[in-house]
């Protein structure tokens, strides 16, 4: 029930975001267009970005929200990791594109408005800090709200650079300062999107969890009263907060019900200190042969 609530009102904050998301993005273009700034213009496909992330963290919520499956047996919470890798590689491509036309512009500068810029930039570090703070909210260790919650803190940043520029060109009347501020702007979604890129990465080729060492877990569960050895251990990331285990612990030969109590304090020690409550846990009597994991 509190997992379905939690879900519903995440689900709330990015329809509210897209909606306003989506009217920003219409003004980005028109006041783009007039005042022929290309950093407006590359503020409206970084806002195209945030737009589609927040459509496929939405999407993803929904299908995370599923139950298991006789053909899902884990449900659906890679789908928001899944979410946020496309979102990120989407960011890189981005970038590469404000690149291409920013360097452009430098050879065949425009004359920019810069009222125009500054006014349009204003309202949008207004609407880009107020879904940052939603988002902040709800994001906790979610890995897909956290992609998005990265797409609004660059836009924000970036949208308040734009306005520094309007300053700058008023100023000065030096065009160059549009498409310059431009090359920071995608400089800083690139920067961005690697981190989510890495990570998402990480949990879909089910690495070792970030923060997690395994010498650290082995010494924990070795610590545990009754237990001989650990080995054939491995843990990796079923979600962007839902961690599995598995492993082979070699005790003495004891009665099944004293054994049941080594696994009880393994279990408890795993989910205190480590936050990983899925173990799959093999208890041997004897030496495994199999070289130790």
């Amino acid at each position: 029930m509190h997992a379905h609530g939690h879900g519903e009102r995440t689900s709330r904050v990015l329809r509210v975001s897209l909606g306003i998301t989506l009217a920003y993005i219409v003004v980005l273009v028109v006041a783009g267009i007039r005042a022929h700034s290309l950093a407006l213009l590359s503020e409206a496909g970084h806002n195209v970005s945030d737009f589609l992330a927040l459509l496929l963290s939405l999407t993803a919520v929904f299908l995370q929200a599923r139950p298991p499956s006789a053909t899902k047996t884990y449900g659906y919470h890679r789908a928001g990791v899944l979410a946020a890798f496309i979102n990120a590689l989407s960011l890189v491509g981005v970038a590469f594109l404000i690149f291409y036309e920013a360097a452009r512009r430098l050879y065949e500068p425009e004359v920019v408005h810069a009222g125009v810029m500054m006014w349009v930039a204003g309202a949008g570090v207004v609407m880009n800090g107020v879904i940052a703070l939603l988002l902040w909210r709800r994001s906790g260790h979610d890995v897909n709200l956290r992609s998005v919650l990265l797409h609004e803190v660059g836009d924000t940043v970036s949208t308040a650079a734009v306005i520094g520029g309007g300053w700058a060109i008023l100023w000065t009347g030096q065009n160059w300062i549009d498409p310059a501020l431009s090359f920071g702007i995608g400089a800083l979604i690139l920067w961005s999107s690697f981190g989510i890129v890495r990570e998402t990465l990480n949990i879909l080729l089910e690495g070792t969890p970030t923060g997690l060492q395994l010498e650290k877990i082995r010494g924990a569960v070795r610590a545990v009263p009754g237990v001989n050895d650990i080995h054939d251990l491995h843990v990796w990331s079923i979600g962007s907060d839902t961690r599995a285990l598995s492993c082979h612990i070699s005790i003495a030969d004891i009665p099944p019900s004293a054994s049941e109590g080594i696994l009880r304090q393994v279990q408890a020690l795993l989910a205190a200190q480590f936050h990983i409550h899925h173990t799959t846990i093999q208890f041997e009597h004897a030496q495994c042969d199999i070289a130790h994991g």
